[in-house]
């Protein structure tokens, strides 16, 4: 070997070492690619539901409510530079395809995802799409990033529509949304079905060097120039260092089966591109059979007479137990359970699972099958077809209600005379058996105070956070149900009202329970959000004094709640009224607050009264109690006693003239104990919601 030749030699082996020193703290070339699932099912770990089908397809969901399933790459993946803290640049693409169970109605999406965790064990399904829970969502110790596929618009969380692409830093709240969409090479933007069926690529970036990330969706193979979502985030705060990467989904109320078809991932470079011909062919949607078809060969006369027999007996009792279903009835949300489920589920509504009862019905507890699920029946009377169809287009609305501090409206079911509402089931029960009752144990002031917050907040939504301003018209101890770990949650929905922001309500029916009727209500007969505040605030001062509004059984001068605290304020011995079984373990000032919160909301005059989101500060310690409080209407600018000559005109009298006024309503309306009134209403006896035409 001559000199040269060796040098040579030394020079390539010092290049080819150089080339395979592993550096630190930089990230491994890390790539893969799955064209399908069927080879590498050691290679994906899946969760909850999640599965491989036959054809190769990872199948995250299916048409069963309320589940939710993952799939992740088996091993976590350094996503940051272990001595700079900088995030890698990434790039994934990959091929989905959602098959709603009803067409045109999503339920819920899914979501590329990373994660600190592969299980996410604490996820809850529905609008959580697999990933959050109602008290982690915008905790930034999630460390969760993810593009979400949303096919359900929710309210809660602010979504655009239901069919959109978000993206998602530790929150269900998106930080950026698009309508689903993509360019063509014209540059012209095309909508894009989400819950189609067809199969949909997505490519999702990062360029840690420039923060920026972007994503872009196409029916076709070829990547769009123009991404749909283009947003600028340093990635570095939000990622670790290992993360897990993959994918989430979720079924709600409705179902959808959520299906990755390829997918492929790489960090510090670009993602291979996948060829929607060449990956595994979804699977044909199933068809729901209608009728089933028989047909007979009968030989003889007596043969054939017999069968005619048994067929007319079998038509007969296949009519008269068949729950007739409209076409109408197909378009309209939330679940439709079938009245043999619910009544499998109830064991036949038998007494000893009843919950309890009233004006409007029976509530049994019930326990769905498939999934396994605790429910709450309301077993309804509703001999009069009319209205039926109004009826149901009602609970549409009100099941579209979702916040954490709402009691769930599940869905429904219609057979014969018979209406039947499905809610989620509150072990706990309402408030009032806590209150009034010999419960278990008594509560603490911080659980009274942590319900009467819950309660507030879920009022707020209802007034300002919906497409409509809701009433409730019922709010009361009664109906404040209690969760697992002692949530509060409003429920019963029986009286409430929808009506579109900026326009009055319409209705001029007094309904509501004595003790939470604000005095207008006998007057106007209209109820507004100050009403609702009203009852509110009966509500306040009975959680504090662990008394009802009307005590039947207390002295005169205490019959009314809102009176005898009232007293005590003027005579300086407020702290007299609380309830004596917490045995003084409470937060002096906290409950001093409440009190004077109740006393605010039950003024004579609504405009006096403070808002909902003002109550809401006020308990959150966002802004400070005013000492004087001066309404328009009862003393003006005038009133040199401020907020106790205000308060003051609230007197007994105010409550007789409600009572005698209530009194000259028909007896069907309120029950013998003189504490609860009821009114009939005009298209449903459990829910009374008024439309667009009406609310203008």
């Amino acid at each position: 070997m001559t000199l040269l030749q060796f040098a040579m030699a030394i020079f390539f082996i010092l290049i080819f070492s150089f080339n395979f020193i592993p550096i630190p703290s930089q990230s491994q070339a890390v790539e893969f690619t799955y064209t399908g699932f069927s080879d590498q099912k050691s290679n994906i770990s899946l969760n909850g539901v999640a599965l491989i089908d036959e054809n190769g397809i990872l199948q995250l969901t299916n048409e069963s409510s309320r589940f939710k399933g993952h799939a992740f790459f088996p091993t976590p993946l350094q996503l940051k530079n272990s001595t700079t803290g900088a995030a890698f640049s990434f790039s994934s693409c990959f091929a989905f395809s959602i098959h709603p169970e009803y067409p045109k109605l999503g339920g819920h999406g899914m979501a590329f995802t990373i994660s600190p965790s592969k299980e996410l064990n604490s996820s809850l399904p529905s609008q959580y799409l697999g990933l959050m829970n109602s008290s982690d969502v915008g905790n930034s110790s999630n460390h969760i990033f993810a593009v979400e596929f949303d096919t359900v618009q929710d309210f809660e969380f602010g979504d655009i529509n239901d069919n959109h692409v978000g993206i998602d830093i530790n929150s269900m709240v998106s930080n950026a949304s698009a309508t689903a969409a993509y360019f063509g090479d014209d540059s012209v933007k095309n909508d894009l079905n989400l819950k189609g069926g067809e199969p949909i690529l997505a490519w999702v970036d990062y360029d840690s060097i420039t923060n920026l990330f972007n994503v872009t969706i196409s029916p076709a193979s070829v990547k769009p120039q123009i991404p749909l979502l283009s947003m600028q985030v340093d990635l570095s705060p939000v990622l670790l260092d290992n993360m897990y990467v993959g994918f989430s989904a979720s079924t709600g109320l409705l179902a959808s089966s959520h299906y990755v078809l390829g997918w492929s991932f790489s960090i510090n470079g670009e993602a291979k591109s996948l060829d929607l011909g060449s990956l595994p062919s979804l699977p044909a949607p199933k068809k729901k059979p209608i009728s089933l078809i028989v047909s007979l060969s009968v030989v003889g006369s007596v043969v054939l007479l017999l069968a005619s027999i048994a067929i007319a007996i079998f038509l007969y009792k296949k009519i008269k137990n068949a729950e007739v279903i409209e076409s109408w009835e197909l378009e309209i949300g939330p679940h439709r359970y079938k009245y043999q489920e619910l009544k499998r589920a109830t064991r036949g509504f038998k007494d000893s699972e009843l919950l309890g009862s009233g004006g409007f019905g029976r509530v049994y507890k019930g326990t769905l099958r498939h999934p396994k699920t605790e429910v709450a029946v309301k077993r309804i009377s509703h001999e009069s077809k009319q209205g039926v169809r109004e009826f149901v287009s009602e609970i549409s609305s009100i099941g579209r209600l979702r916040h954490r501090n709402l009691a769930q409206l599940l869905g429904w079911c219609r057979c014969g005379g018979d209406l039947l509402l499905v809610y989620e089931y509150m072990p706990n029960g309402s408030l009032d058996k806590w209150l009034f009752d010999e419960p278990k144990y008594v509560l603490s002031w911080n659980q009274r105070f942590k319900i009467i917050k819950g309660v507030a907040s879920g009022l707020l939504y209802l007034h300002e956070g919906y497409e409509q301003i809701v009433l409730h018209r019922d709010v009361k101890a009664s109906n404040v149900l209690l969760d697992y770990e002692m949530n509060g949650k409003l429920g019963d929905f029986g009286l409430a009202k929808l009506y579109d922001h900026g326009s009055n309500p319409s209705t001029t029916r007094v309904v509501g329970t004595l003790g939470y009727l604000a005095p207008e209500l006998s007057r106007t007969g209209k109820a507004t959000t100050s009403s609702d505040v009203f009852a509110f605030g009966a509500l306040l001062l009975e959680v504090v004094c662990g008394r009802r509004p009307i005590e039947s059984r207390s002295n005169p001068e205490d019959l009314v709640l809102l009176d005898y605290v009232w007293n005590k304020w003027k005579e300086g011995r407020i702290l007299d009224v609380v309830d004596p079984k917490m045995k003084g373990h409470f937060d002096e000032s906290e409950v001093l607050m409440v009190l004077k919160l109740g006393l605010m909301c039950s003024g004579n005059e609504p405009s006096g009264r403070p808002s909902m989101r003002q109550i809401l500060s006020y308990m959150e310690h966002e802004i400070e109690m005013p000492e004087i409080v001066k309404v328009p209407g009862v003393g003006g600018d005038d009133i040199e006693g401020g907020f106790e000559n205000y308060l003051y005109s609230y007197a007994s009298s105010s409550f007789d003239k409600t009572m005698s006024s209530i009194g000259g309503m028909s007896s069907g309306n309120v029950d013998k104990s003189s504490t609860s009134m009821v009114t009939s209403m005009s298209t449903s006896p459990f829910l009374h919601v008024h439309s667009l035409r009406e609310a203008r």
